[in-house]
């Protein structure tokens, strides 16, 4: 693991300094920042709708729209909910793709001191139904190509819900069911005028609700105030990337993640920079959709940065405007050899997560670090085996040495205090209290990671039973308790195996059936898995067995499984694979094995 220099640190620290007189003074005020401040996104918005009316705000394939532009469609849809009575506090459900319309009416929600909750769109049936139930959802408003999940669910949404259905026309044509309203259509006589809202919201008020899947089983809906999206276009946007007018920040990722909603839009909007939206992700595009948009800057995850790795090396590999990325999950091994290929200046790694109160962020440009924090934290050594921190005799935590593996834990301040979820009982679920000496009060971030120094950070892995797999936390009770309901099985155990050439951990699930193993319906199963499961849960392996290992508390063994991963084990135990462009789960060969190993098979 890399160990930060004092060296490093200062050849660093003489770039920062250069950093504008502007935007040092912007960022003291913001840092300063009191929770009670009447300030939002909103008001941000319509400031930078006075001062930079004419600069492109938005791009999305040949659609512009300018801050002034983009202020008067979010009033418009916003004194049109107002009038609807959607006020301050009110949960507004929004499952929309990547359009400009997401954000505009994610705007509209915020400004009027109201609550855009952010919904996962590959979320289906009672993982789509608990996540509208959760926050008490008053109004839902849906991509046109959601109705048929939403009305699979619909008889068990509240009337009021059900009276209350939205959506934004498909991008592509199609025929939207009746009961559901064209929300563009209703908004589009409304006033672009300011809504009198906008002036009476605080910091300290929650703007987002991000779903994440947490150790539970079900999303849990994680507060994102005002205040704390401030402070990420503050530590990150403008201290760290140091976005300016001039930018084009381009954008892949799906709007409900945190890293577009939050990091992305407050990167851009704190500077007045560009955001060119793509309507999703592709490997193939990636670099031509850049160039069109004449992006100088990308955000990422892990697990794209090694999709562009895989794509075969071009002749104009380097020939971008792109000088600076940023995201999370960048692996150290194909840290230099991505931006080495791709000519990047600068990789703004950082550490955050939707509950977590404080962010890392690789200001000083060094490799293979998610970056530092002004904020107080601390690393434990933690005991794996036995899944808990190790404590000395005092009953305290034990803080890990410089170079070393531990357990990332935040402290709970007046200056990074905690929003939580919206589960009062969740939340103080991941607090461990007296950690260091008696009264104090730390987050529980779940993480390894290696200190490295100088407030330093790299991640290392996840603990416990949630792991990660396609930029989104899985949760192995969730993914059981959908399995489970198949009627073919007797009970199943799901964990995260690590796989070559890939980030994170890819979806395995050991299952006993209720009938003889020649008897398993692999396709029906597999229809099951993909009806019940967002397409990042499904997991890519089947293990059948005969009976699960226990523990005398009837916990399941996983730690052998883990090891054994999808690689055939001594018990000689039918592994099976859901294999790309099949439409079952087949038996896992050679074959198929030297292929993963080979980068021949990717998923």
């Amino acid at each position: 693991m890399t160990v930060i220099t004092g060296k490093q640190i200062f050849k660093s620290t003489i770039n920062i300094l250069k950093t504008p007189k502007p935007i040092i003074k912007g960022l003291w005020h913001l840092q300063q920042a009191k929770p009670e401040r009447f300030m939002s996104i909103g008001l941000l918005l319509e400031q930078q709708a006075v001062n930079n009316s004419d600069l492109v705000a938005i791009q999305f394939k040949d659609q512009r729209f300018s801050y002034d532009e983009l202020n008067k469609q979010a009033n418009q849809y916003a004194h049109f909910l107002h009038e609807y009575g959607i006020s301050k506090n009110d949960k507004v459900a929004v499952m929309l793709d990547n359009r400009p319309e997401t954000i505009i009416i994610a705007l509209a929600v915020v400004k009027l001191g109201a609550i855009a909750c952010m919904i996962n769109t590959t979320q289906r049936n009672a993982i789509l139904e608990h996540s509208l139930a959760v926050v008490e959802t008053k109004l839902l408003i849906a991509d046109e190509i959601y109705i048929p999940a939403i009305n699979n669910i619909k008889a068990n949404l509240p009337s009021t819900l059900q009276q209350n259905l939205f959506y934004i026309p498909a991008l592509t044509a199609s025929e939207a069911a009746v009961e559901f309203r064209d929300i563009s259509k209703q908004a589009a006589n409304y006033s672009v005028l300011n809504p009198d809202s906008t002036a009476k919201i605080q910091l300290k008020d929650s703007a987002f609700y991000i779903f994440t899947s947490g150790t539970t089983g079900l999303p849990k809906a994680a507060k994102m105030s005002h205040h704390r999206w401030f402070k990420s276009m503050a530590g990150m946007g403008m201290a760290s990337l140091r976005l300016t007018a001039d930018d084009v920040l381009y954008l892949s990722l799906p709007l409900y993640h945190n890293n577009a909603l939050t990091v992305s839009l407050s990167a851009v909007f704190g500077n007045a920079a560009t955001l060119a939206l793509s309507e999703k992700f592709s490997s193939s595009r990636f670099w031509d959709e850049i160039r069109a948009h004449k992006a100088t800057a990308f955000t990422y995850i892990g697990e794209l940065c090694r999709y562009l790795l895989n794509v075969p090396a071009q002749d104009n590999d380097k020939q971008h405007g792109v000088k600076k990325i940023i995201g999370n999950g960048l692996r150290p091994e194909i840290w230099d050899e991505f931006q080495q290929r791709f000519g990047i200046e600068h990789i703004n790694e950082f550490y955050g997560a939707s509950e977590c109160n404080l962010v890392f962020t690789n200001a000083f440009n060094l490799p293979h670090t998610a970056g530092v924090t002004p904020l107080a934290f601390t690393v434990v050594q933690y005991d794996i085996d036995n899944d808990q921190p190790v404590y000395n005799s005092a009953g305290k935590m034990i803080k890990v040495k410089t170079g070393d593996v531990g357990l990332l834990l935040t402290k709970i301040t007046k200056r990074s205090p905690f929003d939580g979820y919206t589960d009062e009982k969740e939340s103080n679920k991941k607090l461990f209290k007296s950690v260091l000496k008696e009264g104090d009060c730390y987050f529980n971030t779940g993480d390894l990671v290696n200190y490295q120094g100088f407030r330093h950070i790299a991640f290392v892995d996840r603990l416990g039973d949630t792991f990660r797999w396609k930029g989104e936390n899985v949760a192995t009770t969730q993914v059981e308790g959908q399995i489970n309901d198949f009627n073919q099985i007797e009970q199943s155990v799901a964990y995260g195996v690590e796989l070559p050439h890939h980030d994170g951990r890819a979806g395995m699930v050991a299952l006993t059936l209720n009938c003889p193993i020649q008897e398993f319906s692999a396709s029906e199963f597999y229809q099951h898995v993909t009806s019940v499961l967002p397409s990042y849960a499904q997991p890519i392996f089947v293990r059948l067995r005969t009976q699960q290992d226990m523990t005398g508390t009837f916990k399941y063994k996983k730690t052998e499984l883990k090891k054994e991963s999808y690689l055939p084990n001594a018990a000689e135990e039918i592994i099976l694979i859901k294999h790309p462009g099949q439409n079952s789960y087949t038996t896992l060969d050679n074959n198929a094995i030297d292929a993963i190993e080979q980068k021949q098979l990717s998923f």
